[in-house]
């Protein structure tokens, strides 16, 4: 039941945390403590999410090389013990949430209802299903807000949705790469895209991913200074492209962070940036 909630994709939630860094000075400890509570109550959302998903795509898991392996695909969890578990999960989540902010409990539900769309149908629509991955993100961080009260600023949210969507496109590719020939039997989606269309979405994304950014820094009302971050997003990006087209990776982006030292020094090094910059700077 742990392996099923998945708690190596965990870090996607980690997203949460962006408002606590960029608003560093001027949250108290418990805006901290909020944001840990909203950390794992995504969390578990996410891993209801996953319950379904699995329980839905349990069969085309199967010829799946790598995704086989998984609890309901493998046949190691029965399909019942997980909804069952997913359901107490779910409750107690939205309910935990509401004591934080009320909204919170609305962007969780949403986030929930989302992805149980993407799982039953979306995830079947081309382009629809890259932009409910981006949207879960989005979602994320707006939570991240609520969780410790400050405003986000349209920047910030569009730097987000733009950066999932990169992720998302080369997850796509990958898995287009990967399969091969048999890319209609595990995901009927992929017979709807190409190579060509996959890289001209990604060069169009990680394109608007910096100057978005790049314009975050200076319209977001705070230092300018954040300037100085822009060559770690511009080479993090970099980097990714690199792993997508030279080294055939990208269909699971939350390991590449822990597996790529080059990726996981640059998230390090510009999380260290953003601190130094709001302490010596502010």
């Amino acid at each position: 039941m742990w392996k099923q909630l998945r708690p190596k994709q965990w870090t996607k939630n980690l997203l949460v945390f962006a408002a606590l860094l960029f608003s560093l000075k001027r949250v108290e400890l418990s805006a901290v403590y909020h944001s840990l509570i909203v950390f794992f109550l995504f969390c578990f959302v996410s891993g209801c999410v996953y319950i379904i998903n699995d329980y839905s795509d349990r069969e085309a898991d199967r010829v799946h090389p790598v995704k086989r392996h998984r609890p309901m695909a493998s046949g190691a969890l029965n399909p019942a013990v997980a909804l069952g578990t997913g359901a107490v999960l779910l409750i107690g989540s939205l309910a935990a949430s509401y004591f934080i902010h009320p909204l919170l409990t609305a962007v969780l539900a949403v986030y929930f209802v989302l992805n149980v769309a993407y799982s039953f149908k979306l995830k079947h629509v081309v382009i629809l299903d890259i932009m409910t991955i981006a949207a879960g993100f989005v979602l994320r961080a707006i939570a991240g807000g609520l969780a410790i009260h400050v405003n986000l600023t349209p920047w910030f949210l569009l730097c987000t949705m733009l950066l999932s969507l990169f992720l998302a496109i080369g997850k796509r590719r990958h898995e287009l790469f990967l399969l091969a020939d048999q890319k209609g039997t595990h995901r009927k989606v992929l017979d709807n895209y190409s190579f060509a269309l996959l890289d001209q979405l990604i060069s169009i994304v990680a394109t608007a991913t910096v100057i978005s950014y790049s314009l975050f820094t200076f319209t977001a009302g705070r230092t300018t200074h954040l300037m100085w971050t822009i060559p770690f997003v511009i080479y993090g990006i970099f980097r990714y492209l690199y792993l997508i087209h030279v080294e055939k990776k990208g269909g699971a982006p939350d390991r590449l962070l822990f597996e790529d030292k080059h990726i996981f020094v640059t998230v390090i090094l510009y999380v260290i940036s953003v601190l130094a910059i709001f302490i010596l700077f502010e």
